[in-house]
């Protein structure tokens, strides 16, 4: 009786370890999607409150053809974010012009990020200053989930084929 009272008690330990254990987040995510990868990338895990942010994404065609035209808006790249100490949301908005972008098989279609997020006149003062540094990419102190993401279309026998390739990274400025 005592030795199976001794493996319950384990494997309820063991249920009770891992359902407590969290989602590990790095500062590179990589995502292949049919015939391409798509990369999340951020220099870092910690920034100082002076340095710039180094965040970017790629998106590579590894198809059979040695080039493909992909179809999206100003950017097929997005970079939302959450500052989860102030849970902040901060979107990312692209112009919507439909532009095309030739990719080369094995060379990566790279972007780094140029500030992001908005307000309106009605949000609190300290969210409108917040929102303000994010936009001229002048991060406060705080730590930061990156959602990115490619959006773009190709067009393969006539059908088109629509992706939506998703990524998370993590990194804190401020912070040790």
């Amino acid at each position: 009786m005592k030795k199976t009272s001794f493996v319950v008690f384990l494997v309820f330990l063991s249920i009770i370890l891992v359902g407590c254990q969290q989602e590990k987040i790095g500062t590179h995510a990589e995502v292949t999607e049919g015939d391409f990868i798509y990369r999340l990338v951020t220099e870092k895990a910690a920034y100082s409150d002076t340095e710039p942010i180094k965040l970017y994404a790629e998106l590579e065609y590894i198809g059979d053809k040695e080039k493909i035209t992909i179809w999206h808006a100003d950017s097929p790249f997005y970079f939302p974010m959450t500052e989860t100490t102030r849970n902040y949301e901060i979107d990312s908005f692209k112009p919507l012009p439909l532009i095309s972008t030739e990719m080369i098989k094995g060379e990566p279609l790279r972007a780094e990020y140029k500030g992001s997020g908005g307000y309106s006149s009605e949000d609190k003062k300290e969210y409108i200053e917040f929102m303000e540094q994010i936009m001229d990419q002048q991060f406060p102190e705080g730590h930061y989930i990156v959602e990115g993401f490619a959006d773009f279309w190709v067009q393969e026998n006539g059908d088109k084929k629509d992706y939506w390739i998703t990524a998370k990274i993590e990194f804190s400025v401020g912070q040790k």
